[in-house]
């Protein structure tokens, strides 16, 4: 599909410019005569870098998402029609990614497909969760409540993510400062001192000939360790992206990491929980709901414990009986889904399962961002000060000897 500027005049004699997206010229012109509009012009826009070079164009992220969810249900609350909507948004978001998107859905649901339908078209910004919650609030006519909550389930794991991001940031920087502090001693600093105590001659002390014998190993290999590095970095996104099987034994392995481990799966709780009372409460049937979180669990060992979940309740088994020998969801969880069925009351259940492992999970990643600060501090101030005072004891040595 192209892009195209277009200019017209309306019934009422007002002029009005914009741009739209279609196969050729005639479907814009079908676009334009549907709004109302007489076309005067209509020119292809001339391709710009961010066309030719797709990277180059900005990402939607989880706001982008959340804001439009958010206004669009406004919109349809207050009975605006759906293709009104889709105008608005299109014409008035920032991000030229996401706006290229909105016309793109526009087109499509002018054309006679579904709003769900539209959106599936685009998995990289719509995912299985999105998309269907819609398709539900279509048929249910519920589409401006479906939204609100969509936008409400976006903010919480958009929260979280920020959460997570947040506690990795501060030992990540630390990290990398004290690397590139220490490399530089080694490659730069050190070499200067090694010549000066080669002219005065003498044992070196056993702290400084090892630190010189780190700093000629690193300069020799240094080039070495920066392209295996890059590949080996390399191979594991290529295998990570190709190899189900090898995929799914780095997620085993990330569920058992110290206190990591941990946290990732108060996650998965609060993620699960929250996302199937969403589509509980929203009317899709509960085996539907089980394999959409299930999908977008972010985790293969999650998944697969899900799914086992889904089909034993294909067999007759209530949702918390399969869930009871889980290695990943706790007993309080599942005894509490328990009685939501017991009671009938799943949706309220869920969600309180959700706000306390929300709760949980933020506990969790303060005790670990005040545990990292000192150790992180530790690492760097030690790494350093052994280099520093390596350095300087054969210089005491020998301020001793000319005493």
């Amino acid at each position: 599909m192209s892009v195209y500027t277009w200019s017209g005049r309306t019934r009422q004699g007002a002029n009005k410019k914009g741009v739209l997206e279609a196969s050729d010229k005639d479907g814009v012109m079908a676009q334009l005569r549907a709004q109302g509009i007489l076309p005067i012009s209509i020119k292809e826009k001339p391709k710009n870098l961010e066309d030719i070079f797709t990277f180059l164009q900005p990402k939607v992220v989880t706001k982008d998402l959340v804001v439009f969810t958010r206004q669009f249900a406004v919109m349809i609350d207050a009975g605006l029609p759906l293709m009104q909507c889709l105008h608005i948004l299109g014409d008035n978001h920032e991000n030229p990614t996401f706006k290229r998107i909105i016309d793109e859905v526009k087109s499509d649901v002018e054309s006679g497909q579904t709003f769900a339908d539209s959106l599936g078209r685009h998995p990289q910004v719509f995912d299985d969760l999105f998309v269907n919650l819609i398709a539900a609030g279509e048929i249910g006519g519920i589409l401006d409540t479906i939204m609100n909550r969509l936008a409400t389930q976006l903010e919480k794991a958009d929260k979280l993510a920020r959460q997570l991001h947040g506690a990795m940031v501060y030992p990540a920087t630390v990290s990398t400062i004290a690397m590139a502090v220490i490399v530089v001693l080694l490659v730069y600093v050190i070499p200067v001192f090694e010549k000066m105590f080669a002219d005065f001659g003498g044992e070196l002390p056993g702290p400084t000939a090892m630190v010189i014998a780190i700093s000629d190993w690193l300069q020799a290999y240094i080039m070495y360790m920066m392209v295996g590095g890059f590949l080996f970095v390399s191979a594991f996104k290529a295998a990570y992206r190709k190899s189900l099987a090898f995929k799914y034994q780095v997620h085993r392995v990330n569920l058992k990491l110290p206190i990591f481990g941990s946290i990732i799966k108060k996650v998965a709780v609060a993620r699960f929980t929250r996302t199937l009372g969403t589509m509980i409460s929203s009317g899709v049937p509960i085996l539907d709901a089980l394999d959409i979180t299930a999908k977008t669990a972010g985790n293969l060992i999650i998944e697969e414990e899900l799914q086992n979940c889904r089909a034993a309740i294909s067999e007759g088994k209530t949702l918390a009986e399969p869930l009871q020998d889980s290695i990943i969801f706790p007993t309080m969880m599942v005894q509490m889904m328990a009685v939501g069925e017991e009671t009938g009351s799943m949706e309220i259940m869920l969600t309180k399962i959700a706000e306390f492992y929300d709760d949980e999970v933020d506990v969790a990643v303060g005790a670990l961002t005040a545990m990292l600060e000192p150790v992180m501090l530790v690492f760097m101030g030690g790494s350093v000060g052994t280099i520093l005072v390596a350095m300087y004891l054969p210089i005491f040595k020998i301020a001793d000897s000319i005493n």
